[in-house]
């Protein structure tokens, strides 16, 4: 949250937290922002404890982390155990350097030219102001 504060603008706050509240209450308004924020972290504790003992006892691994849109993918897709739709073996059988070292040097160079832009049956190149057939089950 507050990763992008730099030295000098924490110096900068300290100096005007003693300038605007002064030295001899700034020690107790530190404590009770403090006490504060501890109380803040043991109410968000105990609604998590009480939302993990309403849910049951299938939940009890349950992490509010996991909601999060990237470790749930993560979780899911990729799975902490078990793979259930082989992206391991995938992973682990593609290589893309040896693919791509592999590869003609004529390869790339005959990708670029428009004789490559074959249309869907593949059998006749698209003119210069030809558009692509459209394919709605692929929208």
């Amino acid at each position: 949250m507050f990763t992008d504060i730099g030295p000098l603008e924490v110096i900068t706050l300290l100096v005007m937290a003693v300038v605007v509240f002064g030295p001899d209450k700034l020690p107790k308004l530190i404590q009770d922002t403090m006490g504060f924020v501890r109380k803040i972290r043991s109410f968000a504790d105990s609604a998590k404890e009480d939302i993990r003992s309403e849910l049951g006892p299938d939940f009890q691994d349950f992490e509010f982390q996991d909601l999060h849109p990237k470790t749930f993918v993560r979780k899911q897709l990729l799975g902490s155990t078990e793979d259930p739709l082989g992206f391991k073996e995938l992973k682990d059988g593609l290589d893309l350097k040896s693919a791509l070292n592999d590869e003609p040097a004529g390869a790339a160079a005959a990708a670029a030219t428009p004789a490559a832009n074959l249309s869907k049956a593949g059998s006749t190149p698209l003119a210069a102001d030809e558009r692509p057939p459209f394919d709605p089950d692929a929208t």
